[in-house]
């Protein structure tokens, strides 16, 4: 059996204002790092070509990201674009979201899961009210890490004393909201400063690139193996018996025998690590156990850790099925009935108090009543304001009640284990995502 060495994979989401310039620095990210097909890169070019794009190159990189025939047709982005690349020092899943503001919940779906997030700010403009707001959800969101990119940098002829004050803005607004975490860097998308490589026309910036600074960042992933106690929701329960497939009997006669036995609770590690003659507890059962084995793709490893997806053997036969979670021994979650969150709304249709609704956490759903909505956040100011309905792209806090006990913790504590969706019985509609408050 091997230990497993940790994953480099980083997680990140562009946000920012509209017309600030995100699907172009994500363009060009891409472009400069060598992440663009030929076929693809030729395609775009010719389409520049055509519009009598003008820029340097002759390319407008936020073709490369802008999917929708809306996108391209508005020079918007209106849904949060997905792509992946790799660096020589690790592998990259970027989310390109929308800046304008009825596409704030599309920001914050795109900035859940992430590492980091880059926030565009428009030289010339300085921080402005959509700025505020996405760096607002940031803060709520618990993101590790900030990256502020003041953009259009060579529109400002490259000068510090115009970087300074937009610099000395943002810092002011991320103290504001507690951010620890912040980087402030001068960029242009459209020409390439500090995006790949570090520009010799910023000579007074002495820090890293855009990618530099993606590839250093710790993942949050790395950081809860140290700081958070294990925790596997359970997705099924692996019980082969006569269901062996004929390639794998054809290839291991001696298959059907020795699975026949063979029990595992399969899923992906949500928090910590595990490895195997840990005590775990199964949860909401309670039961405590010891962990007699540890599988990777069907390949036995001394120790795994999040977000890898595993099958876990126990020593005793114990009820593990879909919706369980297994966690540390001694540093169990609370099992409770109530949650005060605050919750981020999907839905175009308000949420208001007495709605029946069903809340997903982990792979366990329950019903539940939204018990009272306690106020919405005014993302301009950052005050609480009374409400007693939650429209769309608004932010406030609940209070909710579960049928059944959940294993909650604080979105303080871990994001994974602290946040839930709330979703629609009838349609089975996404109506919010949700957060533990501590």
């Amino acid at each position: 059996m091997t230990t497993l060495a940790p994953s480099t994979l980083f997680r990140f989401a562009t946000a920012g204002s509209v017309d600030d310039g995100k699907s172009t620095l994500v363009g060009r990210l891409l472009h400069d790092s060598k992440a663009i097909l030929a076929d693809q890169l030729e395609q775009v070019t010719r389409t520049s070509r055509e519009r009598g794009f003008a820029g340097a190159e002759g390319i407008d990189f936020a073709l490369l990201t802008d999917g929708l025939r809306a996108e391209r047709e508005q020079g918007i982005t209106i849904d949060v674009a997905y792509r992946y690349f790799a660096t020589a020092e690790r592998s990259f899943i970027l989310a390109d979201c929308p800046g304008h503001v009825q596409y704030t919940r599309n920001m914050v779906t795109g900035a859940t899961t992430a590492d980091a997030v880059v926030v565009l700010i428009d030289g010339r403009k300085g921080v402005l009210e959509q700025t505020r707001r996405h760096l607002a959800v940031t803060a709520l969101l618990r993101v590790p890490h900030v990256i502020v990119a003041v953009n259009k940098i060579d529109l400002l002829d490259y000068a510090e004393a115009a970087f300074r004050p937009v610099e000395t803005q943002v810092r002011e607004v991320t103290t504001e909201l507690g951010l620890g975490d912040v980087h402030v860097l001068p960029v242009s998308a459209l020409e390439g400063d500090n995006i790949v490589e570090r520009s010799a026309r910023t000579p007074w910036y002495q820090g890293p690139s855009l990618l530099e600074l993606l590839e250093q960042l710790p993942a949050a992933d790395a950081e809860d193996r140290e700081q958070e106690a294990f925790r596997l929701p359970v997705q099924l329960v692996l019980r082969p018996q006569g269901g062996l497939s004929p390639v794998l009997l054809a290839e291991e006669p001696g298959a059907a025998e020795r699975l026949r036995d063979y029990r595992a609770a399969a899923g992906r590690i949500a928090a910590g690590s595990v490895r195997v003659g840990d005590r775990v507890r199964v949860l909401p059962a309670g039961i405590s156990t010891t962990v007699a084995a540890v599988e990777l793709a069907g390949v036995p490893v001394v120790e795994a850790a999040a977000p890898q997806s595993v099958a876990v053997r126990l020593v005793d036969d114990v009820d593990a099925a879909r919706g369980s979670v297994l966690v540390a021994e001694g540093a169990e979650p609370t099992l409770a009935k109530e949650i005060d969150a605050n919750v981020f709304l999907l839905d175009e249709r308000p949420l208001v108090a007495g709605a029946r609704v069903l809340v997903k956490h982990g792979t366990k759903t329950v019903q539940a009543v939204i018990d009272e909505i306690v106020d919405r956040r005014d993302l301009d100011s950052f005050a609480h304001v009374p409400a007693d309905t939650l429209e769309a792209n608004e932010i406030g806090r609940a209070r909710i009640r579960l049928a059944e006990a959940l294993p909650l913790e604080p979105y303080a504590v871990s994001r994974h284990s602290g946040s839930f969706l709330v979703i629609r019985p009838g349609d089975g509609h996404t109506i919010a995502a949700g957060t533990v408050r501590g």
